[in-house]
């Protein structure tokens, strides 16, 4: 997936928003800022997109999204409870409707037996208290495990932002 491909894709998921009214916030460790930044090449983004969050350190998560440390250190900084936590969190420093969180290992190193580099763990919070997580594992170099794991959170805002419109 190229960058030109993640842009149309943003797309898809701002005209989503804008139709059903909704506003979108985004947390992102491994991807820094990436998904932001496709959706805010959108013209017009303001409409639908509130703000994305970067917190790439432990101190981050917890300062800017209000992920415990208990969290972090009972499931890690790569886990679908710190993803969830990021998502909430990012709910509720926000103006927006939904929330998609990414934190992952996108290497080359910083993996381990049970968590590989390539692990990613998604959520998505929404209308409702909806939350939906996921945990992927991507193979290949840095750009690829992030270029993937963008597109792997805005599809699942799509598929999510849908079933709950249905």
């Amino acid at each position: 997936m190229n960058q030109k491909n993640l842009e149309a894709l943003a797309a898809q998921v701002g005209s989503l928003l804008a139709t059903n009214g909704q506003v979108l916030a985004t947390a992102e460790s491994c991807t820094g800022g990436w998904v932001a930044q496709c959706l805010t090449s959108i013209a017009g983004s303001s409409a639908w997109f509130d703000r994305g969050f970067v917190p790439y350190s432990n101190e981050g998560k917890q300062d800017m999204l209000g992920v415990s440390k208990e969290t972090l250190a009972a499931h890690g900084a790569v886990s679908e409870a710190t993803a969830i936590a990021m998502a909430r969190g990012a709910l509720r420093h926000s103006r927006a409707d939904w929330a998609l969180a990414i934190t992952g290992i996108a290497g080359p190193s910083g993996g381990s037996p049970e968590k590989p580099v390539g692990t990613v763990c998604f959520a998505w919070a929404g209308p409702e208290n909806s939350v939906h997580c996921e945990t992927c594992h991507f193979d290949g170099s840095r750009d690829v495990v992030r270029a993937r794991s963008v597109e792997y959170a805005l599809n699942g805002l799509l598929r999510h932002a849908q079933r709950m419109k249905a």
